[in-house]
């Protein structure tokens, strides 16, 4: 076996990367000239690179988009981009359940705190659960804090109340990988969807309305007359994007309806990267920035929307 760790991904991954990191750059720029905290949370921070995935560890079974010709170099991920961007946050949170990709975490952190880059007290590891974490975060006083939380988890890990606690606080400003192929993949063609899976889903989507949504009842004509079968509804990568934007946009102040679709080398989407604001008074300017971005319209001879609180 190949001793080389390397991550999986590829061009979807930079540009998941490359969208966040631009909207970090616009958002610390505002937020240092405002009176508030302002953190930044990775909730499913990893090893602070991509993931180390060998070659012919790749689980087909858990994995099936992954191509393994798409196993590509070793690049930095989501927290070392958030550590470079200047101005920097107040506070960078890290949550990594983990024990091994933990200690890597800790390993980056104190790779910045040597080069003297940030106090020991600026940089925080925590080794939890992410949605255990978020729910006790979410229920403190936001008054004077803000933070941008960023949720890349390898499949259907957030639970939608960790999202509902999140806009409850009209504080953050939230970016989350949606997994729309892991969701596919659970949509059964003829509907019949297993207990525990059906049960995954309506705690991903805090509803289990889903099924109608998703499955339309039919009439097939058999030996005994008519029966009534369920049947998965036609262009439904469509319609699952369409169904979770109305999901965040019953509990954020202000949601991108333009979320960037996330395509293997087969241009089969993986993920969608989609934003959500809470704070109403700066919906609207957050939103023309994440939505400038995501329809990858700026380069770096243009200004980004000024973002304001």
């Amino acid at each position: 076996m190949n001793s080389i760790g390397q991550n999986f991904g590829g061009d979807w991954t930079e540009q998941k990367l490359d969208c966040v990191s631009k909207y970090l750059h616009a958002y610390t720029k505002i937020m240092n000239n405002q009176n508030f905290n302002f953190a930044y949370i990775d909730a499913f921070a990893g090893t602070g690179y991509r993931e180390l995935i060998l070659d012919e560890e790749i689980n087909e079974s858990l994995f099936p988009e992954l191509d393994s010709q798409e196993v590509v170099n070793f690049r930095q991920g989501s927290v070392r981009n958030a550590l470079e961007v200047q101005p920097p946050f107040n506070k960078y949170i890290f949550i990594e359940e983990d024990k091994g990709k933990f200690t890597e975490l800790e390993k980056l952190r104190e790779e910045y705190i040597i080069r003297e880059e940030f106090s020991e007290d600026r940089i925080e590891c925590i080794r939890t659960e992410a949605n255990d974490y978020l729910t006790d975060a979410c229920k403190k006083d936001w008054s004077r804090h803000r933070a941008l939380v960023f949720l890349d988890p390898f499949g259907m890990q957030v639970e939608w109340k960790t999202i509902e606690l999140i806009a409850k606080t009209e504080a953050i400003d939230l970016w989350l990988l949606f997994p729309i192929g892991t969701v596919n993949r659970l949509l059964k063609r003829n509907g019949e969807i297993r207990t525990n899976m059906r049960n995954k889903l309506d705690m991903f989507f805090g509803e289990d309305s889903w099924y109608d949504v998703f499955y339309n009842l039919t009439q097939e004509h058999s030996l005994f007359g008519e029966e009534e079968k369920w049947e998965k509804i036609g262009n439904i990568f469509y319609e699952i994007e369409q169904y979770f934007i109305k999901r965040l946009q019953v509990i954020f102040a202000g949601v991108a309806n333009n979320p960037l679709v996330l395509r293997n080398s087969k241009n089969v989407p993986l993920y969608l990267l989609c934003f959500a604001v809470g704070n109403p008074k700066g919906s609207t300017t957050a939103l023309k920035i994440a939505e400038y971005i995501l329809d990858n319209q700026p380069d770096d001879q243009q200004t980004l929307p000024l973002l304001k609180e």
